[in-house]
């Protein structure tokens, strides 16, 4: 071998014992909570974020990037499985549903393609203790995780580090406010009237103020601890060869915020670091931003695809970093379903320009009473006031009794969302496309959000989990069915016919949502559907009967539906009594000659998760309303 032979490969061979090659690039993500884009990179101007700012601008912003709800634990079902929570059942907040043997989380795969992981510490994935899909995903996952502690320096890494002081009890909290925030300067601190973010939905009163303004600050003290992380990357010599994403698992934790489709509830910040290395030509140039739309789905499959790792055919998001790419989104979908004690199923697509809402549930008002966000000073403002009557016109839109079965914003024109284009006529063509863009969504990801909670839980005990329940079923057409029936439910007395006609389906989840549409219509529908109503007190699905009996208290019929209703209360499953109780507060004034029923469900029953709390919280509520009492419960 000649001198300048053996000198060439001398150098490579250092090059690639000191350096990770392209293609195997650590990860790091810096994940926060309940945060919107109230950052500098994101073009907030009272955001004091130097050291993400510094970052963003050596990477890239994506500055229309979504989450797939709005609240913690779906969203981070979807992002560590790459599908949506609709599609998975784990759409309901605390539903432990069990995964199909076949999905993975998708660090998982990273393990076993070489890569040491690690995560710092929060799952919240919606998953059971014990989950099989659980074994194998990190090497650590506690409060000491870090690339630092894998055991071999040169192994690729993918590392994850998560913020909490964020989170909406940071804002609430006082103690937990002063402790986060407690390194802060006072060139850190806001001045609250200065901050001319403040949304019009919100109560100009000195808490609300005083909560915006805190959001910042701990918004401020996160970024010291991103910077910190992202400095040790540094000291350690590994930020030239590591890829770091920045983001927020959904919008910021106040009302109309968190839990919600709306910008304020979906739209988060994300930026990416690609160092040069491992830079594609002409998709990364630092410093820029990019308005292509990502949603949260995409994160699993992005990281995957970095690292070289083959995405698993089930994945529902797409790619949008690294070599051969498939085409960018043209629309982004979210889903809200139960919210602790409350249902209410609604789904969500934005484009470019429009965002599309559907309300499944219209006959529920926007802020339904729950206990967690209740406790909070900014919704305890809007309610005294609006109890008062003297809250300004913006804000008291969202105690409207009713909701529209349909919303549609420009949002570039109206970020707040504030005027429904729905109803206007030259809209109509935008509204009907994303209605079907929607429609099309919930067949095509089998969305199983349609299917009453208690029939999720049965059917998920017969095929071990709640993803087949749609795609292992006898019943072909069953999934195009529910997508369908349970948009009928809502649209009016034109739909009776279909309504009546589905009481008689095979299917118990048909059958729920056209005793739910009847009870829709109300009144009108009364001559023709009470007998069959009755009848369907006696069905065998629970849930049927509990829908069959708010559909007669909406008919004005409620004295054959109270006692099935207390049946449910009294012995019914941890679902269906929730169902029952979510009725009983319903129906206000029909529901008082079964107080005494209502009173015994106040104490908590023992064979139950958590004791039934969700179903004494909303007894709790409906009772305090009809007896004028302020009793609190946990």
């Amino acid at each position: 071998m000649n001198l300048l032979r053996f000198i060439t490969l001398l150098s490579v061979g250092t090059s690639l014992l000191t350096a990770a090659t392209p293609d195997r690039p650590n990860i790091v993500w810096l994940s926060t909570e309940d945060i919107s884009p109230h950052i500098g990179f994101m073009g907030d101007p009272h955001a004091i974020t130097p050291h993400l700012d510094e970052f963003a601008n050596e990477g890239v912003v994506y500055n229309r990037t979504y989450t797939t709800a709005g609240v913690c634990a779906p969203v981070r079902s979807a992002v560590i499985t790459g599908m949506y929570q609709s599609s998975l059942g784990t759409q309901h907040m605390r539903s432990a549903a069990h995964l199909p043997d076949h999905i993975q989380l998708f660090p998982s795969s990273l393990r076993q393609a070489g890569y040491y992981t690690s995560n710092n510490s929060k799952t919240d994935y919606q998953l059971p203790k014990g989950e099989p899909a659980l074994k194998g995903v990190w090497d650590d996952s506690s409060g000491k995780g870090h690339w630092r502690n894998r055991p071999d320096s040169d192994q690729p890494f993918f590392a994850v580090f998560n913020f909490g002081g964020t989170h909406e009890s940071g804002i609430e909290s006082d103690s937990k406010y002063r402790d986060v925030t407690a390194n802060l300067t006072a060139a850190e601190r806001q001045d609250t009237l200065a901050l001319t973010t403040y949304p019009p939905y919100y109560p100009e009163t000195p808490n609300a103020r005083e909560n915006w303004k805190r959001n910042y600050e701990l918004i401020t003290a996160m970024d010291a601890w991103a910077g910190d992380l992202i400095q040790q990357l540094k000291d350690d010599g590994l930020y030239e060869n590591t890829i770091i994403f920045f983001w927020s698992d959904h919008g910021i934790g106040l009302p109309r915020g968190k839990r919600w489709l709306y910008e304020s509830g979906t739209h988060i910040p994300l930026a990416v670091r690609v160092p040069a290395a491992y830079r594609i030509p002409g998709q990364i140039t630092p410093g820029t931003v990019d308005r292509q739309l990502i949603s949260s789905i995409d994160f699993a499959p992005t990281v995957l695809h970095l690292a070289g790792v083959e995405l698993p055919p089930q994945f529902q998001g797409r790619p949008f970093l690294g070599a051969n790419l498939p085409p960018t989104r043209e629309y982004i979908y979210g889903a809200r379903d139960r919210m602790d004690e409350r249902y209410d199923i609604i789904r969500m697509v934005r484009d470019q320009r429009f965002r599309y809402i559907r309300n499944y549930e219209p006959l529920k008002t926007y802020y339904q009473y729950m206990n967690t966000p209740e406790k909070g000073t900014t919704m305890a403002d809007l309610r005294r006031l609006h109890d008062a009557g003297t809250l300004a016109p913006i804000p008291e839109m969202f105690f409207a009794p009713r909701k529209p079965v349909e919303e549609l914003y420009e949002v570039d024109l109206d970020y707040h969302e504030i005027n429904n284009l729905a109803d206007d006529p030259a809209y109509a063509s935008t509204l009907a496309r994303l209605r079907e863009v929607h429609l099309q969504w919930v067949r095509d990801t089998r969305d199983t959000g349609l299917i009453p909670e208690p029939i999720l839980v049965t059917e998920e005990k017969r095929l071990g989990n709640r993803y087949d329940i749609l795609r292992q079923n006898d019943d072909a057409t069953f999934s195009t069915r529910l997508a369908h029936i349970a948009n009928q439910a809502s649209t009016g007395p034109d739909a009776l016919p279909e309504l009546v006609a589905a009481l008689d389906d095979a299917q118990p989840s048909i059958r729920y949502w056209g005793a739910i549409g009847i009870g829709n219509i109300g009144r009108p529908a009364a001559n023709s559907t009470t007998p069959l109503l009755a009848t369907a007190l006696r069905d065998e699905s629970i849930i049927v009967r509990v829908a069959a009996a708010r559909a007669l208290c909406r008919l004005g019929k409620p004295a054959k539906a109270l006692p099935v209703l207390t049946a449910v209360l009294r012995d019914g499953a941890q679902w269906e009594r929730l169902h029952a109780a979510n009725v009983l507060d319903e129906i206000d004034e029909q529901a008082r000659p079964v107080l005494a029923a209502m009173h015994t469900a106040l104490e908590p029953r023992p064979d139950l998760e958590q004791a039934g709390k969700y179903t004494v919280r909303v007894i709790n509520r409906a009772l305090n309303q009809l007896e004028g009492t302020t009793r609190e419960v946990r």
